[in-house]
């Protein structure tokens, strides 16, 4: 069985891959740019066909892909050459890829929660006798937590995490009868209630039911949580809390789809499981590759921006090669990365 989750773990990936790479294609069509190659992964060509003025490709190493487009990092003289394009139609075609990848994590959160039979809320569905955090100036059941203290709260389990960063005292806002109601410097603390082993807050948490809207409302908020834990996760690189040796690529990322198949407790659980982690998977490579780093999509449109900026300074027309050369740069560097996080990848693999 877990063969078959390693398996499922590289389509489910390619699948990622190809939805990127599907994206920057279709938007590239339709602005009338030229495609030279469609390529799913990188290295040698193990398949091609020839339709059209593209080619179509599988190559060997399940890494990546591309959309080949002429003109992107030199000078054309063909009016359907990249570089000829306008600026909008050049955002649009870089921002494509993300775009699906981000369009897919939602869709898969959708159809995980189609058939979902309720959804814990960040709602206050009542509160223990004599808690002192209820009141008209205070918490109120039906109220839907908000934020609390600037944080955006998406799901239940938010509550606890960031009532857990602060010192007691918060600034909170809750929707009460369709209306943002703000609870300035207001002290929660978990005290001990008569009867209770434990400390609590002193209110439980209700259940959306299984509507249209409330499986919309929840695939959106999923995918939005999965964003703000891959910022989070940026952030704590960037700061040193994390190494860039616990980063997980390809091999690491199906790794992790296959175990986490395997410590679920039914096929179904785990095919859920396993889908649920791809959309966080999509939804991580839509915001990767729009970070402004050289030779990714972001740093692309980020590059575009700086030449229009210059161009409009200096009234001369950039060389794209210049471009072309930061860019090329950069995947040489990008690669070295992904080998580093690859060759740790597989050093976890043989240790474990």
């Amino acid at each position: 069985m877990s063969v078959l989750y390693v398996l499922l773990g590289i389509l489910l990936f390619g699948i990622l891959i190809a939805i990127h790479e599907l994206g920057h294609f279709t938007v590239a069509k339709l602005c009338g740019v030229k495609v030279e190659e469609f390529s799913i992964g990188m290295g040698h060509v193990l398949f091609k066909r020839q339709k059209g003025e593209t080619q179509y490709s599988l190559r060997a190493i399940p890494i990546g892909g591309f959309c080949a487009m002429e003109g992107e990092d030199e000078a054309s003289d063909s009016p359907r050459a990249f570089v000829n394009q306008p600026p909008w139609k050049k955002v649009l075609i870089l921002v494509a890829g993300s775009f699906m990848n981000f369009l897919l994590g939602i869709v898969i959160v959708f159809i995980l929660f189609s058939s979902a039979q309720g959804f814990r809320a960040p709602v206050l569905a009542g509160f223990i006798d004599n808690c002192p955090y209820e009141g008209e100036n205070a918490l109120q059941a039906g109220d839907r937590i908000h934020k609390i203290d600037g944080h955006r709260v998406y799901q239940f389990y938010d509550i606890s995490d960031f009532l857990a960063q602060g010192d007691g005292t918060y600034d909170i806002v809750v929707i009460r009868d369709g209306k943002k109601v703000e609870l300035k410097d207001f002290e929660l603390k978990p005290i001990q209630y008569e009867g209770q082993q434990k400390k609590m807050y002193g209110f439980t948490l209700g259940v959306d039911e299984p509507t249209l809207g409330n499986k919309l409302r929840h695939t959106w908020n999923t995918t939005m949580e999965f964003g703000r834990m891959v910022w989070m996760g940026l952030e704590q690189l960037v700061k040193g809390q994390v190494s860039v040796k616990e980063m997980a690529g390809p091999v690491g990322i199906v790794d992790l789809m296959a175990e986490t198949g395997q410590h679920s407790a039914s096929v179904g659980d785990a095919l859920f499981n396993i889908f649920y982690f791809g959309a966080f998977i999509a939804v991580n490579l839509a915001i990767m590759n729009m970070l402004p780093i050289p030779a990714l999509d972001g740093g692309r449109v980020f590059l575009l921006l700086v030449t229009l900026i210059i161009e409009k300074i200096t009234r001369k027309k950039l060389n794209p090669k210049y471009e072309g050369y930061i860019h090329a740069a950069g995947m040489i560097l990008l690669l070295a990365l992904m080998a580093f996080v690859m060759f740790n990848d597989i050093v976890r693999l043989v240790m474990r």
